[in-house]
């Protein structure tokens, strides 16, 4: 998984990628491409 300094330039990267926050942190995940994850915070 990648810890990026801005989810909105792994956000555009694929049109299925949702923005998700859980326990503080923000995520970016992609049911259709699993591989595609990234974290924040």
């Amino acid at each position: 998984m990648r810890i990026r300094n801005s989810l909105k330039s792994a956000k555009v990267r694929d049109k299925n990628n949702r923005l998700v926050r859980r326990k503080g942190r923000v995520y970016v995940i992609n049911k259709k491409n699993p591989r595609m994850k990234t974290r924040q915070g």
